[in-house]
C-alpha cells in the first residue's frame, strides 16, 4: 500500500490565522493576528487544565481539550475576524445554524482525517453535554488570551471611545469562569501569569526574521501550527490517543526557550562544532532559572521533557528520559500513558514542514528572497523520500512546491 500525504486544503486553511488580524478598529502598536491568539490561548488552557488536574486528578479529558482547541480554531478561520459582540449575538441567535454551515464548510478539509475526527467536531458543536469541563477551560483560555491583547492596546488609547466598555465586557466574562482555579490564580498577576505573560512574548518574535515574508507570523503561532501538524499526521498514523496528547503538547512548547535566547537559526548552530551543544546547555540552565520557577514545582519535570531533545522519539521512565529509535519501536512496550510517550521525530517532521509552507505561501504571494528559496529547496531535497509510519513526507512537501 502506497504511504500517504497530509491534507493540502487543511495545512493551508490553518495558515490562513496568520493573515487574520485583530482589533483592527483600534489603534494598533503591533499586529495581532488569529494565530497567535490561538496559540496563546492553547498555552494557557494548558496551564488551567494542569492546575485543574492538581485539585481533582483525571478531572480533564486532555485529548478533548486539545482537539476543542483545534476544532474551535477551525471554526473562527471559517468565520474571519467578526467584531466580538456581533459574534456573539449570532452566535446567541443563529448558533446552531452557523455551527452547521462551517461543519459544512470544513468536509473538504477534513472528510480524509482518521480518529473520528468529524464525529468529534460535530460532538464539540453540537452536543451540549459532551466535553463541558474542556470546553470551559477554553472559553476561560479565550478571554484570558483576549485581555492579554486589549492590555496592551488599552495602555497606548486608554481614551478613545468604548474601550472602558470593551475592558468592562472582558473582565465580566473573565469573572463568570472564577470557579476555574487556574482563573483565580492568573488573576492574582504573580508567578503562574508571568508564565503566561513570557509565553505571550514570543508573538514579538517574528519567523524568518532575515526575510521579508507574507504573512509574517511568529515563533509562538508557529508553536502551535507544528503542534496541530504533529496531531494530524498521528492521527493519520492512528498513534494511540496518548501519543497524540503528549506529542502535541511537546510541539506545543517546542520553542519555548527561543523566549529566553531568540531565535539561532540551523546555519549557526551547524557552523561550529560542538556550538549546537552549548546552545542547548544554555537553554537548559536559563529554563531552570528563569521560566520553571514561575510553575509549580510538580510541571518542572514535565515541561523540561518537552523543551529538551525536542525532536527525539522518547518516554519518560522512572525519572529519566529514554530515547525510541524509531518510529515504529514508539507501539512496543512504554506505549502506556504513564511513561509520556512522545514522537519527536513526528514533530521535526512537521517543524520543517512548516517552514516550507511558510516558505511557499509567501513566494506564492509575490514576496521572494534567497533565504526563502534556499530554505525551500534545502527541504525539499531533505525529504524527498522521508516517510514516518504511513505518511510520506516528501509527497506532502512536494505538493505545495508544485501548486
Amino acid at each position: 500500500m502506497s504511504a500517504a500525504v497530509l491534507n493540502q486544503a487543511l495545512l493551508e486553511l490553518i495558515y490562513d490565522a496568520a493573515s487574520i488580524r485583530r482589533w483592527n478598529d483600534q489603534v494598533n502598536p503591533m499586529d495581532f493576528t488569529e494565530l497567535d491568539k490561538q496559540a496563546h490561548k492553547m498555552v494557557i488552557a494548558y496551564v488551567l487544565a494542569k492546575i485543574e488536574e492538581d485539585l481533582n486528578p483525571g478531572s480533564v479529558n486532555w485529548l478533548k481539550l486539545i482537539e476543542g482547541g483545534i476544532f474551535e480554531m477551525l471554526h473562527r478561520i471559517i468565520l474571519t475576524d467578526i467584531k466580538p459582540p456581533v459574534f456573539h449575538k449570532m452566535m446567541q441567535e443563529k448558533g446552531k445554524e452557523l455551527n452547521e454551515w462551517v461543519f459544512a464548510k470544513l468536509e473538504k478539509q477534513s472528510a480524509d482525517l482518521k480518529g473520528d475526527f468529524r464525529q468529534h467536531m460535530q460532538r464539540h458543536f453540537f452536543e451540549t453535554e459532551y466535553a463541558q469541563r474542556e470546553k470551559r477551560i477554553l472559553k476561560a483560555a479565550h478571554y484570558l488570551a483576549t485581555q492579554w491583547e486589549f492590555n496592551i492596546l488599552y495602555k497606548m488609547c486608554p481614551f478613545i471611545r468604548g474601550v472602558e466598555q470593551i475592558r468592562q465586557d472582558i473582565e465580566d466574562q473573565i469573572e463568570d469562569h472564577f470557579d476555574l482555579a487556574g482563573v483565580q490564580k492568573l488573576s492574582l498577576g504573580r508567578k503562574t501569569a508571568g508564565f503566561v505573560d513570557l509565553c505571550g512574548q514570543l508573538r514579538f518574535q517574528k519567523r524568518w526574521s532575515q526575510s521579508p515574508r507574507i504573512p509574517a507570523s511568529s515563533v509562538l503561532g508557529h508553536m502551535l501550527v507544528v503542534a496541530i501538524f504533529t496531531y494530524i499526521a498521528l492521527t493519520q498514523n492512528e498513534v494511540s490517543e496518548h501519543r497524540k496528547k503528549y506529542s502535541f503538547l511537546a510541539a506545543l512548547f517546542h520553542d519555548l526557550p527561543e523566549v529566553l535566547t531568540r531565535d539561532i537559526t540551523s546555519p549557526i548552530k551547524d557552523a561550529v562544532e560542538g556550538l549546537d551543544e552549548i546552545i542547548k546547555d544554555y537553554e537548559t540552565k536559563q529554563m531552570e532559572a528563569k521560566l520553571l520557577p514561575l510553575l509549580p514545582t510538580s510541571w518542572h519535570q514535565e515541561l523540561s521533557y518537552y523543551t529538551e531533545n525536542e525532536f527525539d522519539n522518547r518516554v519518560l521512565l522512572d525519572g529519566k528520559v529514554q530515547r525510541i529509535p524509531a518510529f515504529a519501536d514508539m507501539a512496543g512496550d512504554y506505549d502506556l500513558d504513564k511513561y509520556l510517550p512522545v514522537d519527536g521525530e513526528t514533530i521535526r517532521c512537521c517543524d520543517h514542514l512548516a517552514a516550507f509552507i511558510e516558505a511557499s505561501v509567501s513566494i506564492r504571494h509575490g514576496v521572494s528572497s534567497k533565504y526563502l528559496v534556499e530554505g525551500l529547496d534545502n527541504l525539499l531535497h531533505k525529504y524527498e523520500n522521508r516517510i514516518v509510519g504511513k505518511l510520506h513526507f516528501g509527497k506532502t512537501f512536494r505538493n505545495f512546491k508544485n501548486d
